[in-house]
């Protein structure tokens, strides 16, 4: 774990070929980077929509994890979406996820550079104190 302080540290296993870590801790929040949908292991998960959604919904849970932290406590996320046409049946996965959160956030379509259908990055309040 990469650290700048006890409140400003790396968070998650940084894949050696780029420049950023998976997330970052800052003080009380939690920034995590682009995901996509990968399994427990790290393997990509290809599929549906549906599938890699919840694949990618999934690795954010996980990663945030490591701090105590649930998808009850992400405040803001961002999705980017190879194809727009499949916003409904992303945003029923997503609902699924995130019932009753209360969080901002924005869809956009963008191209990955890497195979996926979707990339979601995301800012979670966690107090350290917690």
């Amino acid at each position: 774990m990469t650290r700048k302080s006890d409140r400003h540290y790396a968070i998650g296993k940084k894949n050696p070929n780029l420049p950023f870590h998976p997330a970052v801790r800052a003080g009380d929040y939690i920034y995590v980077s682009g995901q996509v949908s990968k399994d427990a292991e790290g393997n990509m998960m290809v599929g549906s929509i549906e599938t890699e959604t919840a694949g990618t919904i999934e690795a954010i849970q996980r990663l945030i994890a490591e701090e105590g932290a649930t998808l009850q406590d992400v405040c803001r996320v961002t999705t980017y979406l190879e194809d727009t046409r499949d916003f409904g049946r992303y945003n029923a996965v997503f609902k699924k996820y995130f019932d009753g959160a209360v969080l901002a956030r924005t869809t956009v379509q963008a191209s990955a550079v890497i195979t996926t259908r979707i990339e979601m990055e995301a800012i979670v309040y966690k107090p350290l104190d917690d």
